[in-house]
């Protein structure tokens, strides 16, 4: 049996795509041309049998029509499984490339010639060891199962129910070269089978490879807000139950900040909502730019936004938050429309020992509305 082309190494992508119940046309026109690909190279492997039968016709060994006739029929089955591949017929299946059917019909054609001219027997035997490996290589372990039966009662038949003396011509020197050939036309196959499994463990780990980045973005796109590129409420109190629990264990302090962007209704009312999302947006950047790399910062809900400080005690955290209130207060807001003004107010809370989530947060809730009531841009603690 032949040997597949460069561009069927990486079936990855096709075969992925049969998970779904519909198929684009470019997928379609994609897997029938590696359906091509592989038949075309199953033909030409027929050809070069062929033409080692002709020089052991040469040697007398066998009749000069068997090389033709095999020919023939490995190229008339080779054209009816492209004629049904380009019909459709294929996709019926899941296995699209049908290879049990056709991995059986090209060893009936083996064996089949085998029983008829035995002299030669060792080449279709070759050719045999070939299809088998090849299919193999696509097929899944129950289909491997029932080649491998299919094959095992083939040649049972032929060895033990026959007296056929199947043989390897070597009585001449144009015999000795035909084996030659068809003993260096397998070992090539098989190089090539191992060369063809090893490109595709390849394919397999680098798609393995893409799928993992593909899944970890997904993971991180799942934890970010979308409109201000800050964790999502979800992700930013899983984060603050693992400080709260980290702060347990080593009794290092834990501070949070619930922050509030003042009048922010008044914005959307006023400027629109496009530009609401845009100070939004200006305004996590602006604290991502100006907080430490240990600290967590995730919009809480609307223009609410938490800020989570490990290892920071109480006055550092009143201090860190009145740095970024200035900040944010002096920052060139009327670019965005003139006479425009964004401040913020938060409420600063060192977690207690053995306190839980929400009371943390609850005093946290406390102090900010303690700002909000003192006049807005300003930090109130806990």
């Amino acid at each position: 049996m032949g040997s597949a082309s460069p561009s069927f190494l990486n079936p990855i992508a096709a075969e992925a795509e049969t998970s779904g119940s519909r198929l684009s046309t470019e997928a379609l026109a994609r897997r029938a041309k590696q359906r091509r690909q592989i038949q075309g190279m199953i033909g030409v492997s027929f050809l070069i049998d062929a033409g080692i039968l002709l020089i052991y016709a040469q040697a007398g060994t066998v009749p000069l029509w068997l090389g033709p006739a095999y020919a023939l029929l490995g190229l008339l089955l080779t054209m009816l499984a492209i004629l049904l591949s380009e019909a459709g017929f294929n996709e019926r299946f899941r296995d699209h490339y049908m290879v049990a059917p056709l991995s059986a019909a090209n060893m009936m054609i083996m064996m089949a010639f085998t029983y008829i001219a035995p002299q030669v027997g060792v080449l279709f035997l070759c050719s045999l060891f070939t299809v088998f490996s090849f299919a193999s290589l696509r097929s899944t372990p129950s289909q491997t199962a029932m080649i491998w039966t299919a094959m095992a009662l083939g040649l049972a038949g032929l060895f033990l129910l026959t007296d056929k003396p199947i043989a390897m011509p070597h009585g001449s020197h144009i015999e000795r070269f035909a084996t030659m050939l068809a003993f260096m036309l397998t070992i090539g196959r098989c190089m090539f089978l191992g060369i063809f499994s090893s490109a595709l463990k390849a394919s397999l780990y680098q798609s393995g490879q893409k799928l993992r980045e593909a899944y970890k973005r997904i993971e991180e796109l799942a934890e970010l807000d979308e409109l201000t590129g800050s964790f999502n409420r979800r992700c930013i109190m899983r984060m603050l139950d693992e400080e709260i629990a980290r702060s347990t264990r080593s009794g290092l302090p834990c501070s949070v900040a619930l922050i509030d962007l003042d009048h922010f209704k008044r914005v959307n009312d006023t400027y629109g909502h496009p530009i609401g999302d845009e100070v939004l947006r200006t305004f996590a950047i602006t604290m991502f730019a100006n907080i430490r790399n240990v600290d967590r910062f995730g919009r809480y809900g609307g223009e609410e936004f938490l800020l989570v400080l490990p290892d920071m005690p109480h006055d550092g955290g009143m201090r860190a938050l009145d740095r970024l209130r200035a900040i944010v207060a002096n920052l060139d807001w009327s670019a965005f429309s003139p006479g425009m003004k964004v401040t913020l107010s938060a409420g600063v809370a060192t977690l207690k020992p053995s306190e839980t989530t929400d009371s943390f947060l609850a005093r946290a809730d406390r102090a900010l509305y303690a700002a909000k009531a003192q006049g807005r841009n300003r930090i109130a603690r806990a």
